[in-house]
């Protein structure tokens, strides 16, 4: 019981303390609080892509850049490719230091490392009513199967939102294999099992194994 009591005195001193802390008045130079945060309307969303020649330090690099300018990193996909480290990056900046940002990521060119950013528009994620879909790939490689299975998503308007692909070698015969995994949203309008139908067709003709699924990570998405 003593050391019950001792633990809630603590806990109470810590909380006392805390509530001091974010009620206190702003000394000269430091802001107040432990997180001063800007309304949504002073915050603005970039979407960088970057490409340069791979090497320690890199991610770093535009790390500092981002953070130094107010920035957060909130999400990204990279990867090392023949010699090259590519990605895409999305980061949330006050509106103020979007110019500055800017700037100093076009410096980083000196350092062979190219960023293009294109500001997001919000409105863009309203989109009509839709359900996403897993499809995975997999078969001895060719070229086409991308261009085949793409250009049927598209006569059903279906939005593929990531894609990744790679080759590996086959554990017994050493041909090599190709694998794609992609996530899809198809509009609440079309028929998923359309849609079924043909990819299966499609494979058949590519002889691959494909296999389309619900994606129980994102929810539908409705008007």
């Amino acid at each position: 019981m003593v050391a019950l009591n001792l633990q809630m005195w603590e806990k109470s001193v810590l909380f006392a303390r805390l509530t001091r802390f974010r009620n206190e008045p702003a000394a000269p130079g430091r802001k107040s609080g432990l997180h001063e945060s800007q309304p949504a309307s002073m915050l603005s969303h970039l979407i960088m892509t970057i490409i340069g020649p791979d090497r320690p330090g890199l991610v770093t690099s535009l790390a500092s850049v981002v953070a130094t300018h107010g920035g957060n990193w909130l999400e990204s996909r990279m990867s090392h490719l023949e010699g090259q480290f590519a990605g895409i990056l999305r980061v949330q900046v006050p509106e103020d230091s979007v110019d500055s940002l800017l700037d100093a990521l076009r410096r980083l060119e000196s350092e062979k490392l190219t960023v293009i950013a294109h500001r997001g528009d919000p409105s863009a994620s309203a989109l009509t009513p839709s359900r996403s879909l897993t499809l995975e790939v997999i078969g001895h490689d060719r070229p086409g199967i991308v261009r085949e299975i793409t250009r049927t998503l598209a006569r059903f308007r279906a939005n593929v939102e990531e894609l990744e692909t790679e080759r590996s070698s086959a554990p017994m015969t050493g041909e090599m294999l190709f694998q794609a995994r992609a996530r899809i949203v198809l509009p609440d309008a079309c028929a998923e099992s359309a849609v079924r139908e043909e990819l299966e067709r499609i494979a058949a003709d590519l002889m691959v194994e494909l296999r389309l699924e619900q994606d129980p990570s994102r929810p539908e998405r409705s008007a």
